[in-house]
């Protein structure tokens, strides 16, 4: 293999309608391969392309709930990764610059120690929508519906900007549209490691679009942190990171980024494979991706309890 190309081969619905997929993973030419199917079948998929020798770029989420990415997981370190394949999720989300700038600056302590936070995604989806006309979404096969797949972008933004992982998670979820099966809203409290607490809120059953918003707001002991999407006076699509530092004399900082995760977690996935992961952007870890399904999961089963976020993954 070149040291400046990759051949890549997208698996996708119907990418093989004219070569099958065995004829395809059998191919010396083509080393990677991004996986982008319903969430049900992708498992599978990646398994084939590992046996096959290829490494893989899956989408998100890893799997359908914490059990199943644990055991993908482990079959991958176990049988795969030592024999130097590379597997990352595509989480766009922690590629996208404006939030790694958010994380950048919460880490390095500009806001002072973190000391609560609060995330709010509420999203318009309606039965026209061309999300909820994907018949996998339609009448999903796994946990969540919307919640788990659109759901992980919102925690993965959690993992990327937050110096301490999340330990507990206490929610409640609830069906607003019955369209929307299983679950279209979560309401929770999530407590860090270090001691911080914030709130979370995720939901696609607002009214109309007008209700949509898209914000985090990490409060530190000297400042805090807004992140925040959408459009710009120009009509691009991106992150805006506003900081606000300062008690007398409160001094605000305020940068846009355009939104450019896709691009970057494929890049930094084929830098991965052609240079080797030290070399390349860390990004798309899978015990990462599954922490992510973790929340999701706790926020839907809680009921109201504390969930310990380590114990499910250990016991699933």
């Amino acid at each position: 293999m070149s040291s400046t190309e990759l051949s890549v081969a997208i698996l996708g619905a119907g990418i093989w309608a004219k070569e099958g997929l065995d004829e395809l993973l059998a191919r010396s030419d083509i080393q990677a391969v991004i996986v982008v199917l319903p969430l049900g079948q992708q498992p599978e998929i990646v398994i084939k392309a590992w046996k096959a020798g290829k490494h893989v770029l899956s989408e998100k989420p890893v799997a359908k709930d914490v059990k199943a990415a644990l055991e993908l997981i482990k079959t991958y370190e176990t049988e795969y990764k030592p024999k130097g394949l590379i597997w990352r999720v595509a989480e766009n989300f922690e590629c996208e610059p404006g939030i790694r700038a958010a994380a950048e600056a919460i880490h390095s302590g500009k806001i002072g120690k973190v000391a609560f936070f609060r995330l709010s995604v509420v999203n318009h989806i309606d039965q026209e929508s061309k999300w909820y006309q994907t018949s996998w979404r339609t009448v999903p096969d796994y946990q969540g519906g919307f919640l788990l797949d659109g759901g992980v972008h919102s925690m993965a933004v959690l993992r990327t900007i937050l110096p301490s992982p999340v330990a507990s998670v206490s929610g409640h979820a609830s069906l607003t549209k019955p369209y929307l099966l299983p679950h279209d809203s979560i309401q929770s409290v999530v407590a860090l490691d270090s001691g911080a607490h914030g709130l979370v809120e995720l939901s696609f059953a607002a009214p109309s679009s007008a209700r949509g918003e898209s914000f985090t707001v990490v409060t530190g002991t000297e400042g805090f942190l807004e992140l925040t999407s959408g459009k710009n006076e120009a009509g691009v699509h991106g992150w805006t990171v506003k900081t606000v530092v300062g008690a007398k004399d409160p001094k605000e900082e305020q940068q846009f980024y355009k939104t450019q995760g896709m691009e970057n977690e494929i890049e930094w996935f084929v830098q991965a494979v052609l240079k080797g992961e030290q070399n390349a952007v860390s990004t798309g870890e899978p015990r990462g991706a599954l922490r992510d399904v973790a929340l999701i999961q706790a926020a839907l089963t809680s009921g109201g309890a504390p969930v310990d976020i380590k114990k499910l993954v250990e016991e699933a």
